[in-house]
């Protein structure tokens, strides 16, 4: 099948280079030429494991093909992919102008049917409003179909392949028999397809994300009360997740969630709600609750000290999350903010995001961007864990305290066990778990 992908994004690239990958004709699209022009060459704008492998693996096929042109790219395409991005306006609702951009263009340029497909994450009545919208522009017949991504940054490509999940809202009969065979080999296992109306499909995507967020949240809530309870949030993670009906997933407390999807979800979620005149506290409480958490570290620091002013603290993780280059909203920004401003001298490091760090702090006095993380850790006063990358598992702790001019050390995400920090000299604080008990 030829397929057109608008926008080539994180979600454009990872859904292009996939359908490629099952054998199908892939056009990329974007109105970025150097964008366009780099990726001709295979050189990626974002990072994601293996992605770049199979970008080039199936430009070599000549199943993947990268343009800025409109008319033939439409022209090719038998399904028109959406997945541009749909950024936070100032009421937190999504702006589509990009959505309304990129379905101008198709109904300008389609000679005869096509089926346009809404990837990219758009509040509930879109596709009602994209179809109006194109309307304006032809007279051909086309349908709307409505396709959530549901990609983890760090394992999007093994997301894609092998989804938990297909949502197609469709209301034709030729879109959904199209879809599906679109489809057909994602579903060799088992068939993972779910058909809903659009509407229905378009809130699922929010409803996902908001559920995973208040999952995050209510465990953050439960270990700051853990803490002042003296009770273990870890302990408590393994009894609760032990019951089949909550199981473990999504109960790791820890600094707050960050990324491009759960703080603009739960935003466009709560514009929603404004428009309908519908009050959503449960979801308010949940983005009230990440934010608090996410000031929490510098709290802890500052207490450890008293003052952090004069203080170096080495911050290990800048990404929001590991295996992504990605730090948009990410913990770590609000961290080196706090820090900043009371005057600390801040060593940085991360595996894969530094130049994105660079990019968005610019230069400051106190800011040192490192190597690795024991370069981080030369001269601090204290190291804060704040993204759990896996080379930050198991590291030469005396190393480390040989490194440094203190012994604090604050574990963002609870990677390692309170007593074992302690017993190779460090001060050790996690999220949740009492400081100075040991187990």
């Amino acid at each position: 099948m030829h397929l057109l992908i608008i926008g080539s994004g994180y979600v454009g690239l990872v859904t292009g280079a996939c359908f490629a990958e099952m054998g199908h004709h892939v056009t990329c699209l974007d109105i970025d030429a150097a964008k366009i022009n780099n990726l001709k060459l295979g050189v990626l704008p974002i990072f994601e494991p293996s992605l770049d492998e199979l970008i080039k693996r199936n430009l070599k096929a000549r199943r993947l093909h990268f343009t800025t042109d409109y008319p033939s790219a439409v022209r090719q395409a038998e399904v028109c992919f959406i997945a541009v991005p749909t950024p936070a306006t100032e009421n937190g609702a999504c702006d589509l102008s990009c959505v309304f951009a990129a379905s101008a263009e198709i109904a300008k340029h389609m000679p005869s049917y096509r089926i346009i497909v809404n990837k990219s994450t758009v509040p509930v009545g879109t596709a009602e409003a994209v179809k109006k919208h194109m309307q304006q522009f032809t007279s051909i017949p086309f349908d709307v179909v409505s396709n959530p991504e549901f990609l983890k940054e760090g394992s999007a490509i093994s997301d894609c392949m092998k989804p938990d999940r297909i949502i197609l809202g469709v209301d034709s009969p030729t879109a959904a028999q199209k879809m599906k065979d679109l489809y057909a080999s994602f579903n060799l296992n088992h068939d993972r397809l779910l058909l809903m109306d659009i509407r229905s499909a378009e809130m699922t995507k929010y409803a996902a994300n908001a559920m995973l967020a208040t999952r995050i949240s209510f465990m953050n809530e439960l270990a700051g009360l853990c803490e002042n309870l003296s009770a273990n949030i870890n302990d408590v993670r393994i009894g609760i997740g032990s019951d089949s009906r909550i199981g473990y997933q999504f109960l790791y407390p820890g600094v707050g969630y960050g990324g491009s999807c759960f703080p603009k979800d739960l935003k466009a979620l709560q514009a929603m709600a404004r428009e309908a005149c519908y009050e959503t506290p449960l979801i308010n409480a949940v983005e009230a609750i990440n934010e608090r958490q996410k000031k929490l570290l510098a709290a802890k620091i500052t207490r450890y000290f008293g003052a952090v002013s004069g203080k170096t603290i080495a911050i290990w993780g800048l990404s929001f999350k590991p295996d992504t280059d990605d730090i948009r909203e990410a913990p770590s920004l609000e961290l080196i903010k706090e820090l900043l401003a009371a005057g600390a001298a801040l060593r940085l490091y991360d595996p894969v995001s530094m130049q994105n760090a660079k990019k968005l702090l610019g230069e400051h006095p106190n800011l040192h961007f490192c190597t690795d993380e024991y370069d981080a850790a030369a001269g601090a006063h204290a190291i804060a864990l704040v993204t759990e990358w896996k080379q930050f598992r198991f590291v030469d702790c005396k190393a480390l305290i040989e490194k440094m001019q203190g012994k604090g050390f604050f574990d963002g995400r609870n990677q390692y066990k309170h007593q074992e920090m302690c017993e190779q000299g460090f001060d050790y604080f996690g999220i949740g778990v009492p400081s100075r008990t040991k187990h």
